[in-house]
Order: C-alpha cells, then sequence, then structure tokens
C-alpha cells in the first residue's frame, strides 16, 4: 500500500516507525514530515492545513491510505473532503473533531448526556468571566474553548493571576481565535490518566493507557504545554476500568450517534482520578503526543491492520496483541518553550538506537548533513524495558549522549510510576 501519513511531529514519526514495520505498507509519504521522519519516507512541500493540496496529492500518486495526526487537519474536515473524493482515510470527520476542537461543545456535550467531568461554566465576554472566578475564588481553571496546541489550560491558583490570564485570552487574544470563549471549571484533585481506544463505530479497542506530563517543570510546576514526556502502561484497576468503559466511553460513543455523528478513529479521554471517581477533563480525537510516543512501541499487531480495520468497520475481527514492557518517552525541549525560543541549533546524537530506544524527532530540520532545532519540542527520547524503571533509566542514560543549545528536559518523567507501582 501507499500511505500518506499527515503531520510534523513526534506522534507523526513514531506512526511511520510503526508503519514502516507493516508488510501491508509499500511507500510512505509526509505532509511536512521533520529531520527524522524524512529518513523514513517521502517528505513533502505540502502544509498539513492545505486539505486541497493533500486531495490532489492523493489523487494523482494514487495514495491507497491516508493517516490523519493532528488535530488542526481533522477540526477542519479533512476526513470529510478526503471521502468526498473516494480517498480513503484514518481519522474522525469534523463533527465528531468538535469534542476536541471546541471545548465549550465538549463540556456542555459531557453536561447533557451525564458523562462525569468537573463544574463548569462558559463565557463570551471577560467581565461576566472574571464576575464568577472572584465568586469562586482560586484555585480554578480556564480553558481556551479552541485548538491551542496543548497551551491553553491554565491553572490559576492565585488572585493576582487571573485577570492577567481572562485579559490575555479575552481581550488581547494571545491565542487568537481559540481564547475568544473560555470554559472556566472547578479545579479537581487526583492523578491523571490518558485512556485511548480504536473506535471503528461499533467496536472498542483499548490501547494501553499512559500518563503525560503537561507542566513544564518537575514535580508538575510551571505553565502548560503541549506534553514533556510520558509512560506507558499506566495500569488501571479493572473494576475503575469497567467504569470507564460503561460510564464514560461507550455513552460518549452512543451520544454522538444520537446525534448522528459515527465516530471512526483514536478516542483518547484525558481523565482525572478524583476521591469521588473518574471525571473527564478532555477529550482528544487522534492519538497524544507525547503518548503515542509509548503506546506505539509496545502493539505488537501490525498497526495498519488496526488503522484498516477502524476504517473498515472491522476492528471485532482482530486481535491486539501488546509487548509485556513499559516505554518512557522524554521530551527534550527548546529553553523557552512554550513561550519564545530560538531555533536552528545543531543537535549532537551520540546514543545508539536500538529495539530498546527509539529518538523520535519533532521540532527539527536535516540541512547541509546535519540536524538543527525547528521547534519547541525538538525530540522524544523513548527508552523500553521489561520494568518502568528500567525503561525510564534508558531514556535518561541516552539523553546524557544528546545535546543541543539550550536544551531542557524535566528529570522526573515516570516517577509518579515509580512510586506507585515500586517500579
Amino acid at each position: 500500500m501507499r500511505v500518506l501519513v499527515i503531520g510534523k511531529g513526534g506522534r507523526e514519526h513514531a506512526i511511520v516507525w510503526k508503519l514502516k514495520q507493516s508488510k501491508l505498507v509499500k511507500d510512505i509519504f509526509i505532509a511536512t514530515g521533520n529531520g527524522g521522519i524524512c529518513r523514513l519516507g517521502h517528505c513533502l512541500p505540502i502544509d498539513p492545513l492545505d486539505i486541497d493540496g493533500l486531495v490532489k496529492f492523493a489523487l494523482e500518486n494514487q495514495i491507497d491510505f491516508t493517516v490523519v495526526g493532528p488535530e488542526d487537519p481533522l477540526a477542519a474536515g479533512i476526513i470529510d473532503e478526503f471521502e468526498k473524493w473516494g480517498l480513503d482515510a484514518f481519522g474522525p470527520s469534523r463533527r465528531a473533531a468538535q469534542l476536541e476542537a471546541e471545548k465549550a461543545f465538549a463540556k456542555d456535550f459531557m453536561r447533557r448526556y451525564g458523562i462525569p467531568t468537573g463544574e463548569f461554566e462558559i463565557f463570551d465576554s471577560a467581565k461576566s468571566a472574571l464576575a464568577y472566578i472572584r465568586k469562586k475564588g482560586v484555585p480554578i481553571v480556564v480553558k481556551a474553548s479552541g485548538l491551542a496546541a496543548g497551551k491553553g489550560t491554565f491553572v490559576l491558583t492565585k488572585k493576582k493571576d487571573v485577570e492577567r490570564v481572562i485579559d490575555g485570552l479575552m481581550v488581547e487574544k494571545r491565542l487568537g481565535k481559540a481564547g475568544e470563549r473560555v470554559v472556566v471549571e472547578e479545579f479537581l484533585s487526583g492523578y491523571e490518566v490518558s485512556v485511548f481506544a480504536l473506535v471503528d463505530g461499533q467496536t472498542i479497542m483499548y490501547l494501553p493507557s499512559a500518563q503525560d506530563h503537561k507542566r513544564l517543570l518537575d514535580r508538575d510546576r510551571g505553565p502548560n504545554t503541549g506534553g514533556m514526556g510520558a509512560y506507558a502502561p499506566f495500569t488501571i484497576d479493572p473494576k475503575l476500568m469497567k467504569f470507564i468503559d460503561e460510564v464514560i466511553v461507550k455513552p460518549t460513543i452512543w451520544a454522538l450517534s444520537d446525534n448522528d455523528i459515527i465516530y471512526q478513529g483514536v478516542l483518547y479521554c484525558g481523565l482525572i482520578i478524583t476521591a469521588n471517581g473518574p471525571r473527564v477533563l478532555e477529550y482528544n480525537v487522534r492519538f497524544g503526543d507525547p503518548e503515542a510516543q509509548v503506546i506505539l512501541p509496545l502493539i505488537e499487531t501490525d498497526l495498519m491492520t488496526l488503522l484498516l480495520a477502524t476504517r473498515r468497520k472491522e476492528l471485532h475481527g482482530v486481535e491486539l496483541k501488546l509487548a509485556d514492557r513499559y516505554a518512557v518517552c522524554v521530551i527534550l525541549a527548546s529553553k523557552g518553550y512554550p513561550e519564545k525560543y530560538e531555533k536552528g541549533f545543531p543537535i549532537t546524537i551520540r546514543a545508539k538506537e536500538s529495539e530498546d530506544l527509539v529518538i523520535f524527532h519533532a521540532g527539527t530540520i536535516y540541512k547541509d548533513g546535519e540536524f538543527l532545532t525547528n521547534g519547541g519540542r525538538v525530540l522524544g527520547v523513548t527508552g523500553i524495558d521489561k520494568t518502568l524503571k528500567g525503561a525510564r533509566n534508558r531514556a535518561y542514560q541516552a539523553i546524557e549522549k544528546i545535546g543541543f543549545e539550550n536544551m531542557y528536559y524535566r528529570k522526573d518523567i515516570g516517577a509518579y510510576g515509580l512510586r506507585r507501582t515500586g517500579g
């Protein structure tokens, strides 16, 4: 098969890396890719949001199947457009992608269908949002309703920060249209887990769950980011998983169906497990980044087989085989991320990749025989081992052999898992 993968981050590198192992895949094209991805396939100078250009390329180059990595093209209706032209593509429709693209829509959806989530209100006016927050007090959470690359959530613990954040979003429009409407919700205490499933419209196939580390600094401090690292599997008690399945995931799929939306693709539920049970923090409609970099290495079933079965509503006939191992991914970022940072620094990689160590590229380019930094999140270093401790050690030992100017990374990825399980 000739496969087109859309995206340019670490998640897309992981997808291409896994598809490269498939006996079903002959050629891989990537729009636009990055320095690392381009070693595995043919990179194209087509922007992931240039849907007309992508359709044109797929038609002219006999693309058999397209995999959409990031949320923005999904929210823009790329799957609908590909289907209109008779092209096979993996991912949910534009209407289904609203679950991620519009947090206000998602929260209202959960309220209407009784899916457990935190108490919230939605605001289109900065004045109204500020009045509500002053009434409720801190800590409280403010979320830009639109897509913000993981940087639109603000956990406010000090009164002095409230006006700065609300004005930044709604008056100064620092996140553009994404912050014109905000969701203000209660602060929930507990531990977070990312639950992933392939959904073909009828059958739900759970993939390994993971734990992301969204905050920039160690011990979960600092601003939210797109994710500074992750590990998998995150073991969930069977009774708790049964509750998540019956009270959150299945009702979500059924409720969408009630609205004539057939969900096909990856459903990613970002949950917090509180003393009163699980609550949905967010829905995402694609593989996580960096969660893909720890989930895909644990899947032994041919990924192309899984994607095709999801698209063709044949998941019921596929067996999911998983490696009895752990994976830990540590993100190497440019100093200044998620705000302003410099690009163009040479990257030195002396760590040797193996079946136990994979280096996924994100913000990189390959120029004049060397890799250069080209983004906030630059590399994802994934260690794999039979124990969580071993996987973590492999990742951090490899990082000692990687360097670029202004490199920053968290030192505590997977530490909660070690405390929770003992390694």
